[in-house]
């Protein structure tokens, strides 16, 4: 019985490892700033839930809007709507990705809260 012929395709994983390696982290890092985006609309949403919980309790505005700003980024925006029956909180914050070297455009993750004004 004779040995089994070399076949030419050796080294070819590398080849395809190395070919495939670029894509494999341009995924990686869609799935990063997938996440990132989530934490901060997370984030975005419990500041605007207890900002407007505070205003909807006759907090004075300047403290409602400490206190969105402290449950989210400096950076953000707080916007405070009040008519006799409802407040409403908007948080706006542009996220561009911490990890990226690239100049990428920014993404606005926007949050809102409603709720019944107390008398």
């Amino acid at each position: 019985m004779r040995p089994a012929k070399p076949t030419s395709s050796r080294g070819s994983i590398t080849a395809e490892t190395a070919a495939m390696l670029p894509a494999l982290v341009v995924v990686l890092a869609a799935a990063l700033w997938a996440i990132q985006l989530v934490a901060v609309q997370l984030e975005c949403a419990d500041a605007a839930r207890t900002a407007a919980r505070a205003a909807a309790r006759g907090e004075p505005l300047s403290r409602v809007r400490e206190l969105a700003q402290a449950a989210t980024s400096p950076n953000a925006r707080v916007d405070i709507t009040t008519d006799e029956s409802t407040t409403k909180i908007e948080i706006s914050v542009e996220v561009t990705p911490s990890w990226s070297s690239l100049t990428l455009p920014p993404v606005t993750i926007t949050s809102s809260a409603t709720t019944p004004t107390e008398h």
